[in-house]
């Protein structure tokens, strides 16, 4: 059986950080140094969560909001709550 999760994120562009956080309603903000330009923060966005959930980027995918702030994301091979339990232990 393939699994996979689809969720949602809050992306934060051109922050001082670059790290992942979820709050008590287990909303999933990300915030990136990247500013929204050519498409940098949605790089720098797959790649934390990649290194994050310890999967391969292609397993990754924006599939709702490439220009925005909110994202709908879908990551091949694992469940939400495998999701929600490897970016609360960081």
């Amino acid at each position: 059986m393939n699994k996979k999760a689809i969720f949602d994120i809050i992306v934060i562009p051109k922050s001082s950080m670059s790290e992942i956080k979820i709050d008590q309603h287990a909303n999933i903000k990300i915030y990136l140094n990247s500013p929204p330009v050519d498409g940098k923060a949605n790089i720098e966005c797959m790649g934390l969560l990649s290194s994050k959930l310890k999967t391969a980027k292609s397993n990754i995918s924006i599939i709702k909001g490439t220009h925005g702030r909110n994202k709908r994301i879908s990551v091949a091979g694992m469940s939400i709550e495998e999701i929600i339990e490897r970016l609360k232990n960081l």
